[in-house]
């Protein structure tokens, strides 16, 4: 089979490998769609924030089929179309332990769930990212037709919160300076999607003054970490989700008590995964706009350089047989 193996830092290679064999309580799977992720590009670059050892077969957004199951394997068929979570314990699939970048692969089942007919392979490889933004607003709380929710940030997880957030049908705004992402997050549900210079004008026509109810800060840059309680209304509510440890901004952190905000951080999404999917099932949200280039397993390599090029990329894909 072919898969993209990493053998050392920056030295990603398409392989010819044996197909893997499967234990008693484990699956084989055919990869149908595999997603590029950031955290895949920091792994070839040789860091992450478990320990890891190449050679490694990256890929922890992915949607594909079953065609084989071990003996012991009672809840899942061959056929059955399956996506899985990337955190198994202190394992983590596509990083610690090889993932889905590969024509077949190994997955348990007690980490795999089905996907619904009517969500496609395409936005099955999007569970993943999905699932994060879904978290987030879920610990954020009671997100709503009340609510006048910002987004700060139109990346692949700012734009699948922005999808999530219209559907539970909070007026979202997005402030992203991309023009592109801008135009996604229209795509997507948002109600206005402006430049960051644009915010504070348009936040207070769509608010009346009183400023966001709910601010979820996905762009992981420290200084507009800081921004997002500015613009928070009296008792309004902040999820943080973007990632940055270890660089600082000035915050004006008296507004924390001063508005009475209340304040979560997320990170992955543990324990929604089963919910997310039904989300997406009964909302029929397509979050495939987000999909900006699509490579077939040759051209794998090809798809890590778009990834590094978020000028012009949101989200790359390897797509394997029949997986549109």
């Amino acid at each position: 089979m072919k898969a993209l193996q990493y053998l050392a830092p920056g030295t990603p290679s398409l392989k010819e490998l044996p197909v893997p064999a499967i234990g008693d309580d484990e699956v084989l799977v055919a990869a149908r769609s595999v997603g590029v992720c950031h955290s895949d590009i920091e792994l070839l670059e040789g860091r992450y924030i478990i320990p890891f050892r190449y050679p490694i077969i990256p890929g922890h957004e992915w949607s594909g089929e079953v065609v084989a199951t071990g003996s012991q394997v009672k809840g899942l068929a061959v056929g059955d179309r399956v996506v899985g979570e990337c955190v198994i314990g202190d394992d983590h699939f596509g990083f610690s332990i090889s993932g889905a970048a590969a024509e077949f692969f190994v997955a348990k089942e007690s980490w795999l769930h089905r996907l619904p007919e009517t969500v496609s392979w395409t936005n099955g490889a999007l569970v993943e990212p999905f699932s994060v933004a879904y978290y987030a607003l879920m610990r954020v709380g009671n997100v709503n037709a009340s609510d006048v929710l910002v987004v700060l940030g139109a990346g692949p997880i700012g734009l699948c919160v922005t999808a999530a957030a219209a559907a539970l049908g909070a007026k979202t705004i997005v402030a992203e300076p991309s023009a592109p992402r801008r135009e996604r997050a229209l795509e997507l549900g948002a109600h206005r999607a402006v430049d960051p210079g644009e915010l504070d004008d348009v936040l207070a026509q769509e608010s009346g003054g009183r400023g966001a109810d709910v601010v979820i800060e996905a762009s992981g840059r420290p200084e507009v970490m800081a921004r997002a309680l500015e613009i928070a209304a009296f008792k309004g509510r902040v999820g943080y989700i973007g990632i940055d440890v270890g660089r600082e901004a000035p915050a004006k952190l008296g507004l924390i008590q001063s508005k009475e905000l209340t304040i979560t951080g997320s990170i992955g999404s543990p324990g929604v995964w089963p919910e997310t999917l039904r989300f997406m099932a009964q909302t029929g949200i397509d979050l495939s706009s987000l999909v900006t280039q699509r490579f077939g397993i040759d051209e794998a390599t090809d798809a890590l350089a778009a990834a590094q090029r978020p000028g012009e990329t949101i989200k790359a894909h390897i797509e394997l047989r029949g997986s549109r």
